[in-house]
């Protein structure tokens, strides 16, 4: 499969903004979004069915596919950057025209539901896309200045990127030893274990697989790191980077559980390949932009994740 790679955004450069799984709650944060890439120098449209709303959806499969293609079409837009994640993603993949995504290659963003179009792109287009930030989500505040410095580096430089440094002072931990160099795929655990079975997850020989997941009990990760597991997932990839996984406790005292952690330890601490915990990617304020398909190597050894390579031209 030929990989590629958009080009670097620069600054006057139109950014096309849209809404492919649900619907901000409140527009407002679009609005301010839209402002801050203003302010940054950079010219914004809107997709003309962001707004819409119909249940947990962000309008109609139509509306939401229409503002997709759209902004894959229009030549002017150089980065495509989702509004939100929420549902909704995974009612696309088998309409979207990804021929004319492998033609018009463009920067394309966003993480949690978003992961299923990211996967989708990488698998049938060959497309390097951005797990980052979102308009509704991280841009509509006060973006965390470590986050936000290192998001537009990932998009506006064609340079090598080399070791990533996790932000805030947090650092990786090494569950099992290794080292090993793959192309980095992943995201959001439930999208992932949504896809297997289909067409639109990427063949797993020799990749760096990244989760993170937010709001799910131990037994519901547990479940879906077993799927991957009875799926031959863990014995096909290279290595595993885990990243943020937020508010997955059990909430009621009075049930059994096993911690987040003993799962964890459950599935990964006997793997012979090399498997990292704490990666500063998820949920988080200080998240970490993670260029999905570029190589990477990945040396648990010494707690070390190298980009070897740019994610634009």
């Amino acid at each position: 499969m030929k990989i590629i790679k958009p080009k670097k955004l620069t600054k006057g450069d139109l950014i096309g903004i849209i809404s492919p799984a649900s619907s901000a709650d409140d527009l407002t944060k679009v609005e301010t979004g839209v402002k801050y890439f203003e302010k940054l120098g950079y010219k914004i449209e809107v997709g003309k069915n962001v707004g819409k709303s119909q249940g947990y959806l962000a309008g109609s499969n139509e509306e939401r596919l229409n503002d997709l293609h759209y902004m894959f079409k229009k030549k002017d837009v150089k980065a495509i950057i989702s509004i939100r994640g929420g549902y909704g993603s995974t009612r696309l993949l088998d309409k979207i025209d990804y021929n004319l995504i492998r033609m018009n290659p463009k920067i394309f963003v966003g993480y949690s539901d978003i992961t299923a179009l990211q996967m989708a792109f990488f698998t049938r287009a060959g497309l390097v896309t951005f797990a980052g930030p979102m308009v509704a989500v991280d841009f509509h505040n006060e973006v965390d200045p470590s986050a936000e410095e290192n998001f537009w580096m990932m998009v506006t430089t064609n340079k090598k990127i080399g070791k990533v440094v996790c932000l805030n002072g947090e650092k990786i931990f090494q569950l099992t030893k290794g080292d090993k160099n793959g192309r980095i795929i992943g995201g959001n655990l439930s999208l992932i274990t949504s896809l297997v079975g289909t067409k639109f997850l990427p063949p797993m020989r020799d990749k760096i697989l990244m989760l993170e997941e937010i709001g799910e009990a131990p037994y519901r990760i547990d479940r879906m790191l077993n799927q991957l597991r009875l799926a031959k997932v863990f014995n096909q990839v290279s290595g595993i980077i885990l990243g943020a996984f937020i508010d997955c406790n059990e909430k009621d005292p009075t049930k059994k559980t096993l911690t987040l952690n003993e799962v964890i330890e459950d599935y990964f601490a006997k793997l012979k390949i090399p498997v990292v915990y704490n990666f500063r990617h998820g949920h988080i304020k200080d998240n970490l932009t993670i260029p999905l398909g570029i190589n990477i190597r990945l040396n648990a050894n010494k707690n070390c994740i190298e980009y070897l390579e740019a994610a634009v031209r």
